[in-house]
Formats: C-alpha cells, structure tokens, sequence
C-alpha cells in the first residue's frame, strides 16, 4: 500500500504543484471578538515587496468570504475570483466570513443583537489589523451592502482609497419602497409596509407586524433595521476624503446604474465605471433574461469580469 501511495505522489505531486497559482500566497487569519472570531483569508502577491491591499467586504444576508450564500443554490465565487485575479496584478486582499457567518461564529449571537454598526467596527478592526501588519497602501472594496459597511468604515478611518462595487446609492427604505412598488401584492399592504417602514425610521418598533408582512418586519430584526437605516449611503460618499472608484455593472438586477450615479454625483471626484453586460456578481450575462442572469450566481466556471479588474488595478495603481 506505500509503494502504491508513493507512486501516486510522484506521479500526481507535479500535477499538484502545477494547480497551485503561482503569483500569490494564502494565509488564513483571525480577529478575536468576545465570544468568538472573525475568520478570514489573506492574499498576498509572490515576489513583491510592501503592495497595496484591498480589504473586501460581501455583500448582504449570509453572504461568505468567498461570494457564496447557503440561499443560493451553488458557487459563484465572486469574491474569491475577484481576490485572486487582484493578486494576479501585484496587489493583495483581505476577504472575511461577516460576523455570525461561515466560520466567524461568535457564541450566543442572537438576531435581535445584532446591529449594522457591528459590521462597520468589525470592518474597522480588520483595517487596524492589516496596519499593524505594516500594510501602508490600505484600500476597501465593498460589494452590495458592503458598499455601505465600507464607506462608514472609510470615514472613520486613513485610508488610501474606497472601492464601490454595485453600491446603492438611497437608504435602505427608499430602496424597499421602490421593490415592494414593484412587487405583485395588493395596494393596502404595499401601504402598510411603508407605514411599517415610517415607523422604523422614526426609531420605534413594530408591536404586531402583519403576518403577511412578518418575514421583512419579524420582532427580531427589527432592531438591525432601524439601525440600517440611519446609513445614509449619499451623505457617506459625500463626506469621504479618500480617492474613490464607482463600479457598476449594466446587467445588475439588483442594484442598478441610478444608484451608481447617485453616489458620483454625491462625490463629484469620483470615478465612475460602468461596465456592459456585468450582472450583481461581476459575471457576464449576454442576454436580458432574468433566468439567465441569475444563473450566474450559481456558475463559479464564470471569471468574475476583466473590465472589473482593470478598473481597479488602474486605480490602485
């Protein structure tokens, strides 16, 4: 049985060592919190003294290090593409599993504690540890919701530059109007969401949501909500001092080319980048099809978008 296993490493381990990328290292890292950590994986390009790094923050929901969510039926990899084609280009990253996701559990973590500032100071730590790892260039990336856990981080924190990548550019409620306007439910419970909605942003709770309404007004999240929306992202982009990189893609269904010049025209010095036929996960999609674009949420065969990637090496560079 060694000599079979021993003929299997001689004949696969140049085979191995092949499938490893050869322009990059990866290192995975921890950040202590109380009551458990947050987990994540470094980059860093072979070869290069010193280089600029990219914290990337995911997107909204349980969305991992990597791109991925459980609610979504198979890989995209977005984010992890995203790090690897970023290292491929001299520049290293910082992906993490989002505080009560993955593997960055933390023990007795209960929705109804949960805030949206937890994501920013978390964000914040993350960059006080890359500065203690004598990283100089410090720059954030966030995806989505990330977007706006970043641009709060971004504002609290030196940084050499802030990343937008299919950011919304209105609070979160304006944004649940808009999809409840469009959605197919009757008119008085669209009315009723957005009374539920008032009620948030003035800082009060919901005694008894509508069970109709409970998976979006449920007690427990209630708490996170009215915390989100006091996030503002054009008064955020507004007040950055860092050099900024607007990034949206044509094909995105979810956050769309208004939100995207929102945020310039709330930062005029900006760069805007929008990219053709680019959906919400960086793939390509060629068609108009909803069916067909988010079949590219579940395809990690699909590179995350080389106009993507240019645009912010560019801008790192």
């Amino acid at each position: 049985m060694k000599r079979i296993q021993l003929l299997l490493l001689l004949v696969m381990g140049p085979w191995i060592l092949m499938s490893q990328p050869s322009w990059r290292d990866s290192v995975d890292v921890s950040l202590p919190l109380e009551g458990g950590s947050l987990q994540g994986t470094l980059f860093t390009p072979l070869g290069i003294k010193k280089p600029p790094v990219v914290l990337i923050i995911a997107g909204s929901g349980p969305t991992d290090r990597n791109g991925n969510s459980p609610m979504v039926a198979g890989k995209n990899n977005s984010l992890l593409q995203l790090a690897d084609s970023l290292a491929s280009h001299g520049i290293a990253s910082l992906r993490y599993d989002k505080r009560g996701i993955a593997k960055s559990q933390v023990k007795g973590l209960k929705e109804e504690n949960m805030r949206f500032g937890d994501g920013v100071n978390d964000a914040i730590a993350w960059i006080q540890w890359l500065k203690s790892k004598g990283y100089k260039k410090i720059y954030i990336a966030g995806h989505s919701e990330g977007s706006l856990v970043g641009m709060a981080a971004a504002n609290l924190e030196k940084l050499s530059g802030f990343v937008s990548l299919a950011g919304s550019g209105r609070r979160i409620d304006i944004v649940l109007r808009e999809q409840l306007q469009a959605g197919t439910g009757p008119d008085s419970l669209k009315q009723l969401a957005g009374r539920y909605l008032d009620t948030l942003l003035s800082g009060a709770r919901l005694a008894k949501p509508s069970p109709l309404l409970f998976s979006l007004f449920r007690p427990s999240v209630q708490p996170y909500m009215i915390s989100w929306l006091q996030y503002d992202p054009y008064s955020l982009m507004a007040s950055l001092s860092c050099k900024t990189l607007i990034v949206q893609g044509k094909k995105d269904i979810q956050i769309n080319e208004t939100d995207a010049r929102l945020l310039h025209e709330a930062n005029p010095k900006s760069l805007l980048v929008l990219v053709d036929d680019m959906n919400h996960v960086f793939k390509a999609v060629k068609t108009d099809s909803r069916v067909d674009n988010l079949k590219a949420y579940s395809d990690a065969s699909l590179p995350v978008m080389g106009e993507l990637v240019q645009a912010m090496v560019k801008f790192i560079n």
